[in-house]
């Protein structure tokens, strides 16, 4: 017997939504794919908050940062990275999530999802084109930096866990590595 799975769009997905069929149960659209999404425990909590309001400090007004809240990616995909630092668009976002033209980059903070933002989130994050991404590894204290899109995946990764890092899109902006992955 073969087992064939119903893909969801963008659209129906938005649809279902609106309609109240989940039940407000956290959820990601992956490739077409719901994936319910974990219960998020304390260090990722904390970690999640504390780098959003780093970032907050650091980048002020030239972005908005979204935390745990949907982007649109065209691959009927619409994750809630832990944190996207997307274009400052106001109102346009109360017709749309951000866009990977509005984004300029995505943060995920990985324990038990550390497997799937390595992988599935990765590849979806480059086919989609966001230019830059980087995964907390909660488990081993490091920043995996994914970056230099070519044929839709990075080509270069950085593990890093001291120093500081640019992001791609603020050259003159330098994020302690360590305000990231320790206390």
């Amino acid at each position: 017997m073969t087992v064939t799975t119903y893909k969801w769009t963008i659209e129906r997905y938005h649809r279902a939504i609106e309609a109240g069929i989940f039940d407000d149960q956290p959820l990601e659209l992956l490739r077409g794919d719901l994936i319910v999404m974990p219960p998020e425990r304390e260090p990722h909590a904390y970690y999640n908050t504390e780098a959003a309001d780093y970032l907050r400090t650091l980048l002020g007004e030239r972005v908005k940062i979204r935390d745990a809240k949907p982007i649109t990616l065209p691959n009927d995909s619409e994750p809630a990275p832990d944190v996207a630092i997307v274009k400052p668009l106001g109102e346009i976002y109360l017709k749309h999530h951000p866009y990977p033209e509005d984004i300029f980059w995505v943060i995920e903070f990985a324990n038990a999802t550390l497997n799937k933002d390595l992988g599935d989130k990765k590849e979806i994050y480059a086919e989609a084109g966001i230019t830059e991404y980087w995964v907390v590894n909660l488990k081993n204290t490091q920043l995996k930096v994914f970056r230099d899109l070519n044929n839709q995946q990075y080509t270069t990764e950085l593990t890093l866990t001291t120093g500081t890092i640019s992001p791609l899109a603020f050259p003159d902006v330098l994020i302690q590595v360590e305000r990231l992955i320790s206390v």
